[in-house]
């Protein structure tokens, strides 16, 4: 366990404890280690090789390696965060071609070597350049080693042979192929994030349709129970008043068989429509199924409450719909309920509903508040219903 949390430590010091600083040191280790253990092949050819310039090679390993570690301490410092590239991905690139470049003049007979180098510096920053980039780098890589190319041809000691010629070719080879494929595997993640984006709206669209009613736009029961059970849970924390009302239209089901279920969807919309317009948008109004509807209340004293709700029948008593045969108009009778400590939002909605008949059988258009208690009384009257 001790060497465990001393590891931990090592790592959280080399790699810092911020997770996307990690990433990045990460992959600039990896860089790191990749031109140290390249470094390292060519010391070694440089050791076996009397045709290779041990001293030049031992100044480009330094140069090549140090360059790197420099970037690196730069991004573990978090300094990089502030920049367009906080991985440093194209100096790292650049400066890595160059050291490739630099690599084929002082290898000599082992320039085989450098191709594979080169295809894996090219595909290192495969996921993290833009395609104009990928272009940038692969033209950079080209105008690198042609002039490598041509500065062995030129201060070479013998005429160019077949093989030099082949590593040359097979360096241009190399640099084609990878500048191709990273073009490739460019457009597969564009294409791959077009779809994640598609993908991710259909979600958006699907979780809105799953929880809203797709004739009012009102959310249905299903995220109305959720969000009452949110609620409840804020009331009993704060102390703030929740209340619940059932609206529920009056003789809407002769609208359907009268007028037809086009009239009644018409009739709906312009319902809720009235009623939204009436609320705040802190309050929510959801369809309960059929004509019957359910607004939730929150933060809100009962007599505003009340007030609230009065307005919302003068509202929907002044409606008018037009259909084929002349005008519709419509009333809507509620009732009204406070949550009340220790209850369930179960218990609440019932008492609502208890007095949402209450207020049917007192003659329908009006508002009842029901008491503390299980039986409601009218606490406000309006008009008698329309037949």
């Amino acid at each position: 366990m001790r060497t465990s949390s001393r590891w931990q430590r090592l790592r959280d010091v080399i790699l810092s404890t911020d997770p996307k600083r990690r990433t990045l040191v990460s992959m600039a280790l990896l860089a790191l280690v990749l031109m140290t253990s390249s470094a390292g092949v060519m010391l070694l050819v440089a050791h076996s090789s009397s045709a290779v310039n041990a001293t030049a090679v031992q100044w480009w390993a330094a140069m090549s390696v140090g360059g790197l570690v420099v970037m690196t301490a730069y991004i573990r410092s978090g300094e990089t965060a502030r920049l367009r590239d906080p991985s440093l991905t194209i100096p790292q690139m650049v400066w890595t071609i160059t050291s490739g470049a630099v690599a084929y003049v002082l290898a000599g007979d082992a320039r085989g070597l450098i191709p594979s180098v080169l295809a894996m510096i090219l595909f290192f920053g495969t996921f993290a350049l833009t395609m104009a980039q990928v272009i940038g780098i692969g033209a950079f890589a080209l105008l690198a080693f042609a002039c490598a190319i041509g500065v062995t041809s030129r201060f070479s000691a013998s005429p160019l042979g077949y093989l030099d010629t082949a590593y040359a070719l097979m360096v241009l080879i190399v640099l084609s192929g990878c500048v191709a494929l990273n073009l490739r595997i460019h457009r597969i993640r564009v294409r791959l994030h077009e779809q994640r984006v598609a993908l991710a709206e259909a979600l958006r669209v699907n979780r809105e349709l799953a929880s809203r009613d797709e004739l009012t736009g009102l959310i249905n029961r299903r995220a109305m129970q959720d969000l009452m059970g949110l609620e409840h849970r804020r009331s009993v924390r704060s102390g703030r008043p929740m209340l619940l009302a059932q609206l529920d239209i009056d003789h809407f089901k002769p609208v359907n068989d009268t007028h037809g279920h086009a009239t009644g969807d018409r009739a709906l919309q312009a319902f809720a429509s009235t009623v939204r317009d009436s609320v705040r948008d802190t309050d929510v109004l959801a369809r309960w199924g059929g004509e019957e509807f359910v607004l939730m209340l929150s933060d809100t004293p009962p007599e505003d409450a009340r007030e609230l709700l009065e307005r919302i029948r003068r509202a929907v008593a002044a409606m008018a719909i037009p259909h084929a045969t002349g005008t519709l108009h419509m009333t809507v009778s509620m009732g009204l309920a406070l949550h009340l400590p220790g209850d369930t939002v179960e218990h609440t909605l019932e008492r609502a509903d208890q007095a949402l008949y209450t207020a049917k059988a007192l003659g329908r258009n009006r508002v009842v508040v029901a008491p503390s208690g299980h039986r409601p009384s009218a606490v406000h009257s309006g008009t008698s219903a329309r037949a």
